[in-house]
């Protein structure tokens, strides 16, 4: 008898993503999907047998607050009250008299439409929906375990804690009293502790609202109630347009025209061009903040001057730094393309040695470097967007002008797998997540770069994964002690390589030894319980870590 195989939980997870996956894209080619229904069915089942680590206690009769919270965050505002859920291209609801609603976590437009329906404006790709449908199927398991809770079983009756909650949601406004007796029944329906209930409430109140955590609460019970009671189930939809055009690179190709045009139009196509994906702020201000606020930082070292500047109470400080950045050289394109991906670029031939806190290369004009940022992608919008960007530019009855890129550097958050938030890795490899496509290449920045700041340096393979919500630690210590020598994880990194490959490799429009830079500070150590995405962002943890790397990129960079 050969012995029984059992397959490890890293193996079933794996296997749950790749369900997850394929449903979600079946669903999307299908056009809707209840998901009570069978289909939402399978959703649930897969997120539950992998039991991700952002949401917690998902798979348990409790209810999960912090993963509630980071959820909620990443959704539009009165979501949990729309029976239907629409997700549509951009269809110009822009032009009505709809206002969107914007997620404080993730750049996207939203509409309500009336009291039953949300619209959903997807205009970054397939990772999007991914993201979102992973948001809302989270969701949906919590709402119908606060249903299961309170409806009571073979009757169309509810429990004294939900009518209480009912009560308190249906009054204009509640007294100090009124608040804590519907938090203590809110608590038992929940079956969490007052004082955590108390904690999460305080956290959601907002002056406009501040009984809103109930509500959040009573309207994810309510539609599950009356989906149960009434069988009018909650429905999701994906627009036609938006599967028509899906994969089509529209916004992608939108947006990299408009940026060609304008280095066309400044005479900048043909000059050594270099790409940074990296946030809006560190670059101009490490090239201008600490000459341009000597006054206000005399004895500042930088990374006062940077934490300063990132602090939201300090916007004259920012304004001051982009005036000047602006006057050498500095060209803003905002994003009208629906990328979401605003553009700055930098004209090192217009920086004056007064202002520019680096020195700059003896070249003459035309041979100076133009210094290309553009904001971060969202996981396979990596590959729309640097792919359309590395085409040549095309204008009508002119030969292609194909463009001097010098170098590509991609800096971003990753989760990591030792160590924690804000330590450096730096990746050798690429590895998509599930398929185990792999793409190695020769990363010019390396761990000795970055040795003696005070910050751990890894150096090691990267993981390009699904979503990071879909995480679980199964599968990332299968990971880290494998022979794949992992040391974190992110959503583009697989995307931005295979675009560069593709163009510098295969269809030859940017030479063949373009320098490529990868490196990544740690947002979260998803192995280590509590220090997942969803316990809290990194305050000014990030701002070392940030600069650190985006001084690397830019000594390289004007060293070359």
């Amino acid at each position: 008898m050969g012995e029984a195989t059992t397959t490890t939980r890293a193996q079933e997870s794996t296997n749950a993503i790749e369900r997850l996956y394929i449903t979600m894209r079946h669903l999307f080619n299908r056009g809707f999907y209840k998901p009570a229904g069978v289909s939402g069915e399978s959703l649930k089942n897969a997120l539950l047998q992998l039991r991700p680590e952002i949401y917690g206690s998902i798979s348990e009769d409790k209810a999960e607050l912090n993963g509630l919270t980071y959820v909620l965050e990443r959704l539009p505002k009165g979501i949990e009250q729309c029976r239907f859920i629409n997700l549509t291209s951009d269809e110009g609801y822009g032009h009505t008299h709809f206002n969107p609603i914007i997620p404080p976590k993730r750049r996207r437009n939203c509409y309500r439409i009336d009291d039953e329906q949300m619209n959903i404006e997807i205009t970054r790709g397939r990772s999007d929906i991914y993201d979102i449908l992973t948001h809302l199927t989270f969701l949906f398991i919590e709402s119908e375990k606060i249903c299961k809770k309170v409806l009571i079983e073979e009757t169309n009756k509810t429990t004294r804690d939900w009518k209480k909650l009912e009560g308190a949601v249906q009054k204009d406004e509640l007294s100090q009293e009124e608040k804590e007796v519907a938090l203590i029944h809110t608590a038992n329906i929940l079956g969490r502790p007052f004082v955590e209930i108390m904690g999460i409430y305080k956290q959601f109140a907002t002056e406009e609202e501040p009984e809103r955590f109930l509500e959040i609460i009573y309207w994810l019970g309510k539609l599950a109630i009356e989906e149960e009671i009434t069988g009018e189930k909650r429905a999701i939809t994906f627009s036609l347009l938006l599967r028509e055009r899906l994969g089509h690179h529209i916004h992608g190709e939108r947006w990299a025209n408009t940026i060609k045009e304008e280095l066309s139009k400044n005479g900048l196509l043909r000059r050594p061009i270099h790409i940074i994906s990296a946030n809006m702020h560190s670059v101009m201000n490490s090239l201008f903040a600490k000459k341009t606020l000597a006054k206000e930082f005399p004895e500042a070292e930088s990374l006062k001057v940077y934490e300063a500047l990132s602090s939201s109470v300090n916007n004259q400080l920012r304004e001051k730094v982009t005036a000047i950045a602006k006057k050498n050289g500095m060209i803003a394109i905002d994003d009208f393309s629906g990328t979401n991906i605003d553009v700055q670029i930098f004209d090192t031939a217009k920086m004056g040695d007064e202002a520019c806190c680096y020195d700059l290369p003896d070249l003459p004009d035309d041979e100076k470097p133009i210094i290309f940022v553009m904001d971060y992608a969202f996981g396979e919008q990596a590959f729309e967007t640097i792919d359309e960007l590395l085409k040549p530019h095309t204008e009508k009855g002119k030969e292609p002008v194909f463009m001097n890129i010098a170098s590509i550097s991609i800096m971003g958050k990753a989760g990591i797998l030792e160590g924690g938030k804000g330590d450096l890795m730096i990746p050798s490899a690429h590895i998509f997540e599930g398929t185990a496509d792999n793409y190695p290449f020769k990363n010019e920045l390396c761990s000795e770069d970055f040795e003696g700041y005070g910050l751990k340096v890894f150096e090691g393979t990267m993981v390009t994964v699904l979503g990071t919500s879909l995480q679980n630690k199964d599968i990332l210590e299968f990971f880290y002690n494998s022979t794949w020598n992992v040391v974190g994880l992110e959503m583009e990194g697989v995307h931005y390589q295979k675009a560069i490959q593709s163009a510098s490799k295969i269809r030859k429009s940017i030479r063949e030894d373009v320098k490529v830079r990868y490196a990544y500070y740690a947002s979260d150590n998803p192995l280590v319980t509590g220090s997942t995405l969803a316990s809290g962002g990194l305050g000014t943890t990030g701002v070392k870590p940030t600069y650190l790397i985006t001084d690397k990129i830019l000594q390289q960079i004007f060293n070359s």
